[in-house]
């Protein structure tokens, strides 16, 4: 039953692809957090003078939007497939983390002529920079 699930039809594999999860989709919620929008343009000014002046972020965001790359957004590989990472950080030090895997190689300063380290579980991005990993999924799963 297994190997009929792997092979469709003419030989081709139907292995389920493997997805990657943005699991740093920090929701922060403030202490007034409300579910609907602000009616009036100035209505939000007070709070959000207060998370600027605290520099307290209510959302950590990818591509522009809260959990951009969760559910059907989320990036997908097959298995056997090398994956380029590429994370770059505007202002805040960061540290990806593929949970599930190590970063096969890992160029933390995003200098692809710098030799890669390997293995890295963890890697440090500085702020106002951009670093690149490439890791291949061995099996199947949410990462």
């Amino acid at each position: 039953e297994r190997a009929d699930r792997r092979q469709g039809q003419a030989g081709q594999s139907t292995t389920p692809p493997t997805t990657l999860v943005s699991r740093t989709c920090m929701c922060r919620a403030t202490r007034r957090a409300t579910s609907s929008p602000m009616k009036k343009t100035g209505e939000s000014y007070n709070d959000t003078v207060e998370v600027m002046r605290k520099l307290i972020p209510t959302h950590v965001v990818f591509n522009g939007k809260v959990c951009a790359l969760t559910g059907k957004s989320a990036l997908t590989a097959k298995v056997g497939e090398n994956v380029l990472l590429v994370h770059s950080q505007a202002n805040r030090d960061s540290r990806p983390h593929l949970i599930g895997g190590h970063g096969d190689y890992v160029w933390e300063t995003g200098k692809f002529s710098n030799a890669p380290e390997t293995g890295l579980e963890t890697w440090f991005i500085r702020g106002g920079s951009a670093g690149a990993a490439t890791y291949k999924f061995l099996q199947p799963g949410i990462y």
